[in-house]
């Protein structure tokens, strides 16, 4: 899994030994920033518009299942997806395949509901309600899903041992 950028290297200059060594303190702090920085953009919306007609609360619980898509994906190590791991749990491999799919199934099923919250309540209502929260909860969304992409898949377990 953690495979896919692999195949891709730096050149071999003496400035990416250091990068190569942080590899994971790097990816770790990219993708808390991007975290943060979409719940940041959706406090900021929150707070602009408190009216409930402007910015519907029921509108939050897409960035939350976007959230816990984020733990559900970085909660599984490679080798437990890969099967390397002798002691698996009950379900073993499978189980943590299940895991990490729902774990992608939820975060991306939020990024779609974030879309639709945009055009149907935001993008169609041109003038009726302001544009901000619907694009809030879309960034938020966008922000936590490749934060999630950025720390299971930027991280190396090589580095762990």
């Amino acid at each position: 899994m953690a495979g896919c950028l692999d195949a891709c290297h730096l050149p071999d200059w003496e400035c990416f030994d250091k990068i190569r060594e942080k590899r994971n303190s790097i990816a770790s702090c990219a993708a808390g920033t991007m975290f943060a920085i979409g719940w940041w953009v959706v406090a900021d919306a929150a707070a602009i518009f408190p009216d409930p007609a402007d910015f519907p609360r029921a509108c939050h619980t897409a960035g939350v299942f976007s959230t816990l898509g984020l733990i559900m994906i970085n909660s599984v190590s490679n080798s437990q997806v890969r099967g390397d791991v002798s002691d698996g749990g009950c379900l073993g491999a499978i189980g943590a395949k299940i895991w990490f799919f729902a774990g992608f199934i939820l975060s991306f099923g939020a990024l779609i509901a974030a879309a639709w919250i945009l055009f149907d309540l935001y993008v169609v209502n041109v003038g009726v309600k302001p544009e901000w929260p619907g694009i809030a909860i879309f960034l938020q969304n966008t922000f936590i899903f490749f934060s999630a992409i950025v720390f299971k898949f930027g991280r190396s377990e090589d580095l762990w041992e």
